[in-house]
């Protein structure tokens, strides 16, 4: 089989080429594109790399994720997340390639007081999760939708060396309390979406890793893994952050 993937060097798209080269199949091919081979927000470099090479699959994982950055700049956000991902639906219908796109949980408000399922109705309150949902909403019926959430891993940017990073400086650390999640292994979600897309799955997944807990816990379980003490970690509520997040959490 022939797979696109968007987003190949970022923390999840890495790991999907990792995953390729573990499968070590000859029958493969991984065309690996990122923002420097194919820009995301020009609709005619899309089509022309998708209908260039007539994948099988489409692993569409690159996106803008800087949740308060999307805040701060919406077009962005939406010229990535939603736009981009017409015309991903656009060539693939094209070429008869199946879409696996990767969404969030962001395109929930969070009101729920247990975990989320595929059937839940979204309601996004950031622009974050607002383009991500219009991505979601530009696929034809027949694509793979997977929404996830906390994702970190080796590669790239994310909470696990974000902490490790302030944990090396003396001091408490304070971390909310009242966000719960499920946070995700990128090297666990990559064998996922490559599985979901050989299988041609059709509709919505939740992909996480298992086992709920707060951004303190979370904070606390990395320290510990690390050697040091969990006790440096202070629990705070959302509203007690200084200074507040642009996006709503």
């Amino acid at each position: 089989m022939r797979f696109f993937l968007t987003g190949a060097n970022g923390q999840v798209g890495t790991e999907v080429r990792a995953h390729f080269e573990r499968r070590a199949n000859p029958a493969d091919e991984v065309i690996a594109t990122d923002a420097d081979t194919v820009d995301l927000g020009d609709r005619d470099a899309i089509l022309g790399a998708i209908c260039s090479t007539e994948p099988d699959v489409i692993l569409h994982i690159g996106a803008m994720t800087a949740v308060d950055a999307c805040e701060e700049r919406p077009d962005d956000a939406y010229r990535i997340n939603a736009i981009a991902t017409r015309h991903v639906a656009d060539a693939a219908r094209r070429v008869g390639a199946h879409v696996v796109y990767v969404s969030t949980d962001y395109v929930f408000d969070g009101t729920k007081d247990a975990p989320y399922h595929e059937w839940d109705t979204p309601n996004p309150r950031s622009v974050y999760g607002r383009s991500k949902l219009g991505g979601e909403q530009a696929l034809g019926p027949d694509a793979t939708v997977v929404r996830t959430s906390w994702v970190c891993g080796y590669h790239g940017a994310n909470m696990v060396k974000t902490v490790l990073r302030v944990a090396a400086q003396p001091g408490e650390l304070r971390f909310v309390s009242d966000q719960v999640g499920h946070p995700t292994f990128a090297a666990d979600l990559a064998p996922m979406l490559v599985r979901l897309g050989i299988e041609r799955r059709p509709g919505t997944f939740h992909v996480t890793n298992q086992g709920a807990v707060s951004w303190h816990g979370f904070v606390q379980e990395i320290l510990r893994a690390a050697g040091d003490d969990p006790a440096r970690v202070v629990p705070i509520r959302t509203d007690e952050l200084d200074p507040p997040r642009p996006a709503p959490r």
